[in-house]
C-alpha cells in the first residue's frame, strides 16, 4: 500500500532535533520525577495508543517537542518491558499532511487516538485536528512494521467528516475487535451533550456509522472526549473524560454493550480519580488479559510550575481494572510496581491518642519518592487520622493525607504543600467498618493514594521545596490504633 511519508520523515527529524536542544534545559531540574512517566522534555498531555504489541508495551502520548507550552501535536513514545522502566523512542506522528498541517497555524496536530495489532502491523489511528477549517477534525491512520517508524496511510483520511447532528468536536478514536469486526468510538457532542459515535470496520480502513452509542443526560458535560469503550468481565465499560461537566472530569460507566444495535446502555456511573490532577484516562488489555489504565497525571485547570524547568506533563502510574462482586469498579496498582521497593520501615500496634504523632523516616532514600501502606483502626465516630507528608521542619508546610470519622470522607489537603503547589482539598467518600486502609505512592512532585481495595482514589500534583521531607502519622480528636504501617523507598527508573 502506498505510504504518504516523505514530509512526515522530514517532521520528525525536525522534531527530535528540537527535542534534543530541549533535553539540555531540564538538566539542573528540581521536579523531575522519579519513576512516573514524562517525556524527555518539552510539553505531554493525554496518553494515546497504550497497547502491548509483540511482548513489548508502547505508550504513547501528545507531546509538543518545541517547548514545554503545549503546541502542535507530536505523538510522543516509549516501550518496556515491563511497564515500569521506560525508553524514549522517535516520535511517532508529526502533524506533516493536509488534514493534520496548516503553515502559519499553532493550533494543529495528531491529536489522540489508540493502537492496535493486526498481523504484525501496528496500526495508530488518531484525530488529524486544524483549528478554523470545515472539518476541523478527521480520523487517520498509521502503520508500522517494526513498531517504531510510522507511516500514514495514503487513504487518509479514513473518517473524513462528523455525522450529521453531530458538533465539530469529533475527536479521539478508541479502537477495538469484537468477533472480528474493527469497532471505533469516537467522542463528540450532540446539542450540547456529550456523545459517543459508533463505527464499524472489516479492515481498518473503511468505517460504517452505526450511530449514537451513548449520548449524554443533560448532567455529564458538553462534549466528551477521549473515550474508551472495553469489555470489562461480563459487563462493559466506557471511560469518559467530559468537558464541563459539575463535580467530573474523569468518569467510568459500567453496562451491557448490543453490538446488534450499536448501543451502550449504562448501569452505574463513577468518578475514576476524585483528585484534582487526573484527565484523559485509556486502557489496553496486555498478553496476561489485565485491562490496565493509565491517566494524564494533571488537568487543564492547573498551574505547570515545572514549564519553568522546560517540561511539563507526567503519566499516572499503571492501574488495573476489576471489577467486584457488585460489578463496582476498582482500580488497583499493578503489581509491577514492587519491583521499585528499596530499603523498607515497618511499624505495627502503635496506639496514638489524640492529637498525637508517630515520626517515620522522611530523611535518605524516603525523602521525596516511596510507597506507603497503612492500615488504621479506628475506635470513634469522631475525628481525623491520617499523614503528614513532605512537611517542612518546624511543620508549618505539609501535605494531609487523612480519614475524617464523621464525615466518612478520605481527603488529601494540598493547602499548605509550599512551594508552587496549588491549594486544593480533594475528597471523596469512604465507609469503613473499622479499619482504613491507603496505599499511598509519593513522588518529587506526584501524590496518589487510594484505599486498600482500590475502590477510591485521589491524585495531585504538588510541588514542596525539595527540602521538607517529614513524614508523620497524627490524630486530631480521636485515639487510634496503627495496626500496620510499611515505608518503601521506591527507585528512580525513569529520566
Amino acid at each position: 500500500m502506498k505510504m504518504t511519508n516523505t514530509n512526515h520523515s522530514k517532521q520528525i527529524e525536525r522534531a527530535m532535533l528540537a527535542l534534543q536542544k530541549q533535553k539540555k534545559t531540564i538538566e539542573k531540574a528540581h521536579y523531575r520525577l522519579n519513576y512516573h512517566f514524562m517525556a524527555p522534555a518539552g510539553w505531554l498531555n493525554d496518553p494515546n495508543g497504550l497497547i502491548q504489541h509483540n511482548g513489548l508495551y508502547h505508550l504513547f502520548y501528545q507531546h509538543h517537542p518545541y517547548n514545554a507550552d503545549w503546541g502542535p501535536m507530536h505523538w510522543g513514545h516509549a516501550v518496556s518491558s515491563d511497564l515500569i522502566e521506560w525508553q524514549h523512542k522517535p516520535a511517532a506522528l508529526a502533524p506533516s499532511e493536509v488534514y493534520d498541517h496548516e503553515e502559519a497555524n499553532e493550533d494543529i496536530g495528531c491529536f489522540s487516538g489508540s493502537a492496535v495489532s493486526c498481523r504484525e502491523e501496528l496500526v495508530l489511528i488518531y484525530t488529524g485536528h486544524i483549528s478554523g477549517r470545515t472539518p476541523k477534525e478527521v480520523q487517520a491512520a498509521a502503520v508500522s512494521q517494526d513498531g517504531i517508524h510510522f507511516e500514514k496511510k495514503n487513504k487518509n483520511p479514513i473518517i473524513s467528516e462528523p455525522p450529521s447532528g453531530l458538533s465539530e468536536d469529533f475527536r479521539d478514536p478508541k479502537v477495538w475487535k469484537y468477533n472480528d469486526t474493527w469497532y471505533v468510538v469516537i467522542g463528540s457532542s450532540i446539542n450540547g451533550n456529550g456523545a459517543v459515535s459508533l463505527f464499524q470496520s472489516n479492515d481498518l480502513d473503511t468505517w460504517e456509522y452505526r450511530g449514537i452509542a451513548l449520548e449524554g443526560d443533560g448532567t455529564q458535560g458538553d462534549m466528551w472526549e477521549c473515550p474508551d469503550l472495553f469489555p470489562l468481565g461480563e459487563k462493559h465499560a466506557l471511560v469518559l473524560s467530559p468537558m464541563n461537566m459539575e463535580n467530573g472530569k474523569n468518569i467510568v460507566m459500567i453496562g451491557d454493550m448490543d453490538y446488534s444495535t450499536g448501543k451502550f446502555l449504562p448501569e452505574s456511573q463513577k468518578e475514576i480519580d476524585d483528585g484534582l490532577d487526573f484527565y484523559a484516562a485509556q486502557t489496553f488489555q496486555d498478553e496476561k488479559g489485565r485491562w490496565i489504565l493509565i491517566a494524564w497525571m494533571d488537568t487543564w485547570e492547573t498551574d505547570f510550575p515545572t514549564k519553568a524547568e522546560g517540561w511539563a506533563g507526567a503519566m499516572t502510574i499503571p492501574r488495573e481494572v476489576v471489577l467486584d462482586e457488585q460489578n463496582k469498579v476498582k482500580l488497583l496498582p499493578v503489581r509491577e510496581l514492587e519491583n521499585l521497593r528499596g530499603n523498607q520501615q515497618q511499624f505495627s500496634d502503635v496506639a496514638l491518642n489524640a492529637g498525637e504523632s508517630f515520626d517515620l523516616n522522611g530523611d535518605g532514600e524516603l525523602a521525596h519518592s516511596y510507597e506507603i501502606k497503612v492500615d488504621i483502626k479506628i475506635n470513634e465516630n469522631k475525628g481525623k487520622a491520617g499523614l503528614h507528608l513532605r512537611a517542612s521542619s518546624d511543620g508549618q508546610e505539609k501535605t494531609l493525607v487523612y480519614y475524617d470519622m464523621e464525615t466518612n470522607e478520605l481527603v488529601v489537603d494540598s493547602t499548605a504543600s509550599g512551594g508552587a503547589t496549588q491549594p486544593n482539598i480533594s475528597k471523596t467518600e469512604v465507609v469503613v467498618q473499622d479499619t482504613i486502609s491507603l496505599r499511598l505512592f509519593m513522588d518529587t512532585c506526584s501524590l496518589e493514594v487510594c484505599t486498600g481495595d482500590g475502590g477510591a482514589w485521589i491524585t495531585n500534583r504538588i510541588y514542596p521545596e525539595p527540602v521538607n521531607t517529614g513524614m508523620q502519622i497524627y490524630t486530631e480528636n480521636t485515639n487510634v490504633m496503627v495496626e500496620e504501617v510499611n515505608v518503601w523507598s521506591l527507585k528512580k527508573v525513569i529520566e
